[in-house]
């Protein structure tokens, strides 16, 4: 996939839909094949770090007494350990978990943490995941890591074989936007046991716009190189040169042929003059008689 081929779809998706009255995003659908992701060892759960940031993402410290300051002039809404009893209600948590993105949690704590929040965020997948650091420890330094999830976003082939986000604004700038959609592209496509062979299609689209495919173009420009190339090939294939050879082979066995014929009659001839001594021979024996 080229990169003046997503800028290209970015266009014509912006052309398909018309004007609204919000900033609509523009996302990056992976429809994927020969995979099925109602088997766990199928599915698909990355974290992806992208050139450039999409959109602000929304963050929340999970901390204790340590941190609380620094959470507090970092972060987006920070949660003490002594607050925790209050999120009992399960509405209250549900309201956190659609106003966040990425939960940050002290390690020390942990365990209270997923008491506390568990339920509600463990199968929405926003527990503070250590893989992309947000388990921390008493002595973090938050920004550098608030400033990194602002560019990584999470896909997930749980439900359905089909994976979309958002690479960027409506406003955004081409470029960039066409530059995630490939780091999520190839991140995705290694991740797949057949790697591109997964990829059934792939689309670009605006919140409320048409789809535009990006492997109909890439079909278009496949078949374009390989009748190219069949068209450069071809005079070599033809080889009309070669084909008065049959006819060679069937005069070289008119030749043979003649061959033995002439043989065959040659020992003819020599037996003639034999005949013709013999009898001379007889007559000259009865001449002496």
């Amino acid at each position: 996939m080229e990169k003046n081929q997503v800028i290209q779809a970015i266009q014509a998706a912006k052309q398909a839909s018309n004007k609204k009255n919000f900033m609509q995003s523009v996302d990056f659908v992976i429809a994927l094949k020969g995979v099925d992701v109602r088997k766990q060892d199928q599915q698909l759960d990355l974290f992806i770090t992208l050139p450039y940031t999409r959109k602000k993402v929304s963050v929340c410290g999970l901390v204790a007494g340590e941190l609380l300051d620094q959470s507090k002039g970092t972060f987006d809404e920070t949660i003490s350990q002594e607050e925790f009893p209050r999120y009992q209600d399960k509405k209250l948590i549900k309201k956190l978990a659609n106003k966040h993105d990425f939960f940050v949690a002290q390690a020390t704590i942990m365990p209270k943490v997923a008491t506390a929040f568990g339920r509600v965020l463990g199968p929405r997948a926003k527990m503070p995941n250590p893989k992309i650091g947000c388990v921390v420890p008493p002595n973090a330094n938050l920004k550098p890591l608030y400033e990194r999830l602002q560019k990584i976003i999470r896909l997930q082939s749980k439900n359905s074989p089909v994976m979309q986000c958002s690479i960027g604004k409506e406003d955004s700038d081409e470029s960039q936007m066409a530059e995630n959609a490939l780091a999520i592209y190839n991140s995705v496509m290694h991740a797949l046991p057949n790697e591109a062979q997964n990829i059934k299609s792939v689309y670009v689209k605006l919140t409320m716009g048409n789809a535009i495919k990006l492997s109909s173009q890439e079909a278009k420009a496949e078949a374009k190189k390989k009748k190219s190339l069949f068209h450069k090939e071809a005079p070599k294939a033809a080889k009309p040169a070669e084909a008065p050879k049959p006819a060679e082979k069937i005069s070289k066995e008119n030749v043979s042929m003649e061959k033995k014929n002439n043989e065959k009659k040659e020992p003819k001839k020599e037996n003639t003059p034999k005949k013709k001594d013999s009898k001379e021979n007889k007559e000259s024996a009865e001449k002496t008689e």
